[in-house]
């Protein structure tokens, strides 16, 4: 992959681009909607051809619309959206190679680590949220035969959708990983369980971010619960065993101010990062917090099969752990081989639903 230090190489490379303008990102056809097809042929009437005919999509209510469909081999380097509805009311899949099962299917809001349908802006590797609500996605996906993406509107309510997505026509190697995306969410998190991230991956390949909206129904310390991952065989008890939740995230000490000790400190940093939603009052209940964790530099490796997992810990009296009851929800990111196995069934509208 080419970095600063390799621009000036000359490669066998081919740059695509798909948008409403291109649907299907074929060589010299962007921009070519007549007038009368297009949803601002109004607006561009007095210049005509060629003018920002149709630059976004309407995404009918109940229905799903196929944004890519590209035949390979080839990469997705960049995927670029503004939806304008409830985050969670957009589903986005990703199918590879012809597979039946998507490895990517998760709320749009979700995927971009913005599970709380309010703006938060985030300046990371591998996913930068930018205004207005400018969602950008720099996970590399790589693609034998086909990549085909949709997005479903779950609403009754038409969206507005501008989007891109850049991608290459390239030689792959010869052994490759897919890229895999799964959303989950439990609300609220039965007393004394454990959440779970992500189970049942079966393949080789490797763990290399987490996202989780999390919503605090007490007050007080919330996040004494430790990451789990349990690889290749492991039942009772993990190979991979986190210290807290603030830790796992690249925190430390409650996420709080280290000279008032009042309120939490939001951060974004490339591979780690909190997004503080509400009134920023340490240890309030009712608190709902968004924390990414990029593997960048650092993937979990599996041979045969991974399960994440993560406890929900607070403080009750005499100084004793509070299993807690919180509103959870999570998106695990990862490669690995194909076939993927098929997913848990997305919730439903209303229980996905933010209130």
């Amino acid at each position: 992959m080419l970095d600063l230090s390799t621009l000036y190489q000359v490669t066998d490379v081919k740059s695509r681009s798909i948008s409403a303008e291109n649907f299907t990102g074929e060589p010299g056809k962007g921009g070519m909607c007549p007038l009368e097809q297009g949803v601002s042929g109004s607006e561009a009437r007095d210049l005509g051809l060629g003018w920002k005919v149709n630059p976004f999509i309407f995404l009918e209510p109940k229905s799903t619309f196929e944004i890519a469909n590209i035949d390979g081999p080839g990469i997705i380097r960049h995927i670029w959206l503004t939806p304008q509805n409830r985050w969670r009311d957009t589903i986005l899949r990703i199918y590879w190679d012809g597979q039946e099962n998507p490895s990517v299917e998760c709320p749009i809001g979700d995927f971009f680590c913005m599970g709380w349908n309010e703006y938060f802006q985030i300046n990371s590797l591998a996913v930068c949220v930018n205004p207005g609500c400018a969602f950008n996605c720099y996970w590399q996906m790589p693609f034998r035969s086909n990549c085909r993406m949709t997005l479903e509107n779950l609403s009754n309510k038409r969206d507005v959708i501008f989007y891109q997505i850049d991608y290459t026509l390239q030689s792959l190697p010869e052994e490759i990983a897919y890229f895999h995306a799964q959303f989950r969410r439990v609300n609220p998190l039965p007393y004394k369980e454990v959440y779970t991230i992500v189970d049942g991956i079966e393949g080789k390949g490797q763990y290399v971010g987490t996202y989780m909206a999390w919503g605090v129904n007490n007050n007080q310390w919330w996040g004494e619960g430790e990451i789990k991952f349990y690889m290749d065989g492991d039942t009772d008890y993990p190979t991979i065993c986190g210290t807290g939740t603030e830790d796992y995230f690249c925190g430390s000490y409650d996420f709080e101010d280290p000279f008032t000790h009042d309120r939490y400190v939001p951060y974004s940093t490339p591979y780690a990062g909190l997004q503080v939603v509400t009134p920023d009052k340490l240890y309030r209940s009712q608190f709902r917090f968004g924390m990414y964790r990029w593997h960048i530099p650092d993937p979990i490796h599996f041979e045969n099969s991974l399960r994440v997992t993560i406890q929900a810990l607070g403080w009750r009296s005499e100084g004793r752990y509070l299993p807690l009851q919180d509103d959870i929800a999570s998106v695990a990111y990862w490669y690995q081989t194909l076939p993927t196995v098929k997913f848990p069934p997305l919730p439903d509208r209303d229980y996905l639903e933010v209130i």
